[in-house]
């Protein structure tokens, strides 16, 4: 039968989970920076460009969620079919999930590009 054994999913959500853990409390630092610059710079352009990374605070949240809560979803999966046939679990196999492990490495590099952009414009304007 092809596919991935559980345990190696179950692995990977666990990762994931680790790293959107680590993502989700970099936030509030990045707030506080960029609230130190709204603090300390109130001219119209600085401020077009805290309110841009405000709104990217929430996408960026948002999507950390949403992603969460689809991580979660596939476990309760994974544990329904440790469930169905408990005696085959180190043998049992379900499908892999691709499209998952895209959205992560998507997710990954758009905060990272977010990142890197918020802390250029705070040394900018510090």
């Amino acid at each position: 039968m092809e596919g991935t054994k559980i345990e190696i999913l179950h692995n990977e959500h666990r990762e994931w989970l680790n790293k959107l853990d680590f993502y989700k409390d970099d936030l509030p630092i990045l707030r506080k920076r960029l609230e130190e610059v709204a603090a300390k710079n109130t001219a119209k352009e600085v401020m077009q460009m805290v309110e841009h990374f405000q709104n990217q605070f929430i996408i960026q949240r948002n999507e950390l969620d949403e992603f969460r809560h689809a991580i979660k979803q596939h476990e309760n999966s994974l544990e329904a079919a440790i469930k169905s046939n408990e005696t085959a679990i180190n043998r049992q196999r379900l499908t892999d999930h691709p499209e998952m492990r895209e959205r992560m490495e998507r997710f990954e590099k758009l905060f990272q590009e977010f990142r890197m952009d918020l802390l250029k414009f705070v040394a900018k304007h510090m």
